[in-house]
């Protein structure tokens, strides 16, 4: 493993390079609460398998920062997806093997929906494609209540509590999205510490603001916007595995989704687990990953 990062227009990137650096590409992007050592149970199986893996940490985790002070600490799903191909161009990376998990996963299916010449194929966990969050559209009751951290976000105490108490507060959610995974004390605190970062909450309280309606847009990424209106079918080969215990995005919430698809796709929605599929089951990930 080696660590790097990479300078773009707005952000310094942080990330892990594994394997050969002349072997065919897997782009791994974690979500929310996590880092990128949640695919350390995945990486070392994905070199084995002939592989160059890489990892970066999302804007505002880890060691990804803003490189100007005047940047808005944007948290929307097309600013995270520019940022991955910010980070192949400067890699000078055609193409890829792209696996997205929660936040990742999201940005995930922009990727393959407005660059698919640069996806080969996709596994996404834990998150559908088009969710459903436009005005109008039905959210069931069920949902509604397991997206109560979002509303909370929008309150001022939730501000504080993800800035003043946020080990405390991602600890619960950890235990309440994968209620059967038992991790320990030095497992998350490798993990917590990447929401030091000082723009984290900025980052976490924006996304889910801005996904809601209720913070503005960074101008930056209008363009990619308008290319979402309407939401744009994806023809990339796609696998998405959910967890039938997941309590953050329910299982039910990405079912009937291959309307959206044009090229291959599957889901399989994986007994007995939580949210945090590659900490729960690297190895249904790893198997998703390989299959052609």
């Amino acid at each position: 493993m080696a660590s790097h990062t990479i300078e773009t227009e707005v952000l310094r990137i942080a990330y892990e390079q594994h394997g050969p650096s002349d072997a065919p590409v897997i782009l791994l992007l974690h979500g929310f609460p996590d880092d990128l050592r949640t695919w350390d149970d995945i990486t070392g199986q994905l070199v084995a398998a002939g592989y160059q893996v890489i990892a970066p940490s999302m804007r505002g985790c880890g060691g990804s920062v803003f490189t100007s002070s005047d940047t808005p600490r944007s948290g929307q799903t097309t600013a995270l997806a520019q940022d991955a191909i910010d980070l192949l161009d400067h890699l000078g990376i055609a193409k890829v093997v792209l696996v997205g998990h929660d936040w990742g996963g999201r940005a995930a299916y922009l990727l393959a929906a407005l660059w698919p010449e640069r996806i080969e194929r996709m596994v996404t966990l834990s998150v559908g494609y088009e969710t459903g969050i436009k005005p109008g559209n039905k959210i069931p009751p069920e949902q509604i209540h397991a997206y109560w951290y979002q509303w909370f976000f929008h309150s001022e105490r939730g501000h504080e509590a993800l800035r003043d108490n946020r080990r405390a507060f991602c600890r619960y959610i950890w235990h309440t999205w994968s209620p059967t995974w038992q991790f320990d004390d030095a497992t998350f605190e490798r993990t917590a510490a990447a929401w030091d970062n000082p723009d984290w909450v900025d980052v976490v309280l924006h996304a889910y603001c801005f996904r809601w309606g209720a913070a503005p847009p960074d101008p930056r990424y209008e363009a990619l916007e308008k290319q979402l209106e309407p939401q744009p079918k994806i023809n990339v080969p796609t696998i998405l595995l959910h967890g039938e215990l997941d309590g953050a995005s329910l299982a039910t919430s990405s079912e009937e989704k291959e309307q959206h698809f044009t090229g291959s796709y599957t889901r399989q929605v994986l007994p007995g687990v939580g949210h945090y599929i590659p900490r729960e089951a690297p190895d249904a990930v790893v198997q998703a990953v390989l299959q052609k």
